[in-house]
């Protein structure tokens, strides 16, 4: 199992690459263009996903070598860590190819699987020995609460299930349910300083983007996104004096 969850944090950043020089097709920011949303974050919001290939790498890594091999944490969270890079993976040719229903099963999965493990990191005094870790899991994990309902938005706009020319009805209910998301997980994670920080910086991209973006409410969505990044880094405050 830990070798599996080496091969598949090698295959992420390699059908990444494959995905952006077109061998599944259209790549991710041609596709994501076309559908144009009130969530949709600054483009180099996502060069993220460089530092969060090397940390799973080096994470990967580490967790196949030494003594860790037989560490009885790490060995229950790998197979599910593992689950969470396939997953991950594999959303790429899915997203390429315009399968837009499969992609948000996909992406939740992935979600889902990375919070638990960075939810079992999180506990007392497993941060600081499984430092690398929790902080791969925990940044990936904070990445997908965000572009889990990106993706969510994109589909609607797809396949035009709500109006498209008035989004900011809809677009409001998605950042209600993931201001949830992202406040249950950090409250799970005890005040998780690397998940607040990829989150601040995918919900301040978003801003950046809204506050020039041409379509209707994208003002309106931009500071419920700042407004959501300030309520997690109070939460995230208060959770760590508490705990003090």
């Amino acid at each position: 199992m830990r070798l599996l969850v080496l091969l598949c944090s090698i295959a992420m950043p390699v059908i990444a690459w494959l995905s952006q020089t077109g061998v599944f097709g259209p790549d991710q920011g041609t596709i994501s263009d076309r559908y144009p949303t009130l969530l949709v974050a600054a483009g180099y919001a996502f060069s993220v996903w460089g530092l969060i290939f090397l940390l799973d790498l080096l994470y990967a890594i580490w967790q196949a070598t030494g003594t860790r091999r037989s560490d009885p944490l790490l060995g229950r969270i790998a197979p599910v860590a593992a689950l969470g890079f396939f997953l991950t993976a594999i959303w790429m040719p899915l997203f390429s190819a315009g399968l837009f229903w499969a992609c948000v099963v996909v992406i939740f999965g992935a979600l889902m699987s990375l919070a638990w493990c960075a939810v079992q990191l999180s506990r007392p005094g497993n941060a600081k020995r499984y430092r690398l870790a929790w902080l791969a899991l925990s940044i990936h994990a904070g990445w997908l609460s965000l572009a889990a309902f990106l993706n969510v938005a994109q589909t609607i706009v797809a396949y035009e299930l709500l109006s498209t020319s008035r989004m900011l009805g809809w677009s409001l209910a998605l950042w209600a349910i993931s201001a949830v998301v992202l406040l249950v997980l950090n409250l799970r994670m005890r005040g998780n300083i690397a998940y607040l920080a990829i989150a601040l910086w995918g919900l301040f991209a978003v801003w950046f983007k809204q506050t020039e973006w041409p379509l209707a409410g994208a003002v309106t969505s931009a500071w419920v996104a700042l407004g959501i990044g300030v309520v997690l880094t109070i939460q995230t405050v208060l959770l760590h004096l508490r705990r003090r």
